[in-house]
């Protein structure tokens, strides 16, 4: 051997070590979401409110870690900027959502949008309206989903969104629908994240499979291996309004459309729209668990997806 070849086995030898070494201190998926809750709901957010600083700094942070994770953005830049008229007078409000793609390793031109609102309550008679488990909860699973489909490509192309102004009457999630970056037709699915991370009983539910029983089979082979009790409900009408979370938070917006959803959240709880929700009050085992099955649930209709569409009639 000369010392030349000598010398590019020594050198391709250390890029290989630095490689291995890399790979195995790559943390795992939803390894940040706990980190990812405190700091969308710590006080200086000042409760994520649509068109305040605070929205700005937490909307910031996440396309922060849009980049730490490796996404590219949906067209030219993450910001969607949309305006809406607030319920009381005043000037137009103007919300941004962020749009992240993922490309899919098969030749299906299905898209599935995996989606989470950022934005929360603000500041209300000097009271700061944390929003920890709504909504700092379901973007911190978001990212989770992220991660795990840039370690392990999803087999189809998926849009990763943060929707803003959700408190405000699921104005960013119509704004997406109304002018979306990907052709209705084309959108299989959305699975939608919001409040995932406090329950006393150790329950999540998946929301969608009531009217739309092609997603009955995914979802409870799913629950049957979750490290949560994944219960399936809250979508029929025999419920009531209240109970019935079709149009709750921003899958409704796709449901108008007449795009297929699956919705991930729990129960409502004491701290629920109140100042209360910190993230001192999120059980930090059970969120684990919960981030861990939104993950394993996603990848499972994203398996399933051309199956789903066809049974949708899409």
């Amino acid at each position: 051997m000369t010392l030349r070849t000598l010398r590019h086995v020594i050198a391709f030898s250390a890029v290989f070590i630095v490689l291995i070494g890399q790979a195995h201190a790559a943390p795992k998926p939803g390894a940040h979401a706990l980190d990812d809750v405190r700091i969308l709901s710590a006080d200086d957010m000042e409760g994520r409110g649509v068109g305040t600083p605070g929205g700005a700094k937490a909307r910031a942070y996440i396309v922060k870690r849009f980049g730490q994770i490796g996404l590219r953005p949906q067209g030219k830049a993450f910001e969607r900027p949309f305006t809406f008229k607030p319920k009381v007078f005043g000037k137009d409000v103007t919300g941004v959502n962020l749009v992240a793609r993922i490309e899919g390793t098969s030749s299906s031109d299905k898209v599935l949008v995996v989606s989470a609102h950022y934005d929360h309550l603000g500041v209300r008679k000097g009271q700061v309206y944390n929003g920890a488990d709504d909504n700092a909860s379901g973007i911190a699973g978001l990212l989770a989903v992220a991660e795990a489909f840039k370690a392990r490509p999803p087999r189809h192309t998926v849009l990763i969104v943060a929707f803003d102004a959700e408190e405000s009457g699921l104005k960013g999630a119509k704004a997406f629908v109304a002018d979306p970056p990907a052709p209705l037709a084309k959108i299989g699915l959305n699975v939608n994240f919001d409040m995932i991370s406090k329950n006393a009983k150790g329950q999540l539910y998946a929301s969608g499979a009531g009217p739309q029983p092609w997603l009955k089979p995914v979802l409870e082979g799913v629950a049957r291996t979750a490290p949560v009790k994944l219960l399936l409900g809250h979508d029929t009408d025999a419920l009531g309004k209240h109970d019935n979370w079709t149009a709750q938070s921003d899958q409704g917006a796709f449901a108008e459309k007449g795009v297929p959803w699956v919705y991930f959240g729990v129960e409502d709880h004491p701290e629920y729209h109140q100042p209360t929700d910190d993230f001192a009050t999120v059980p930090q085992d059970f969120f684990r668990r919960a981030v861990a099955t939104v993950v394993t649930a996603t990848r499972a209709l994203d398996d399933d997806l051309d199956g789903i569409s066809r049974a949708a009639g899409r």
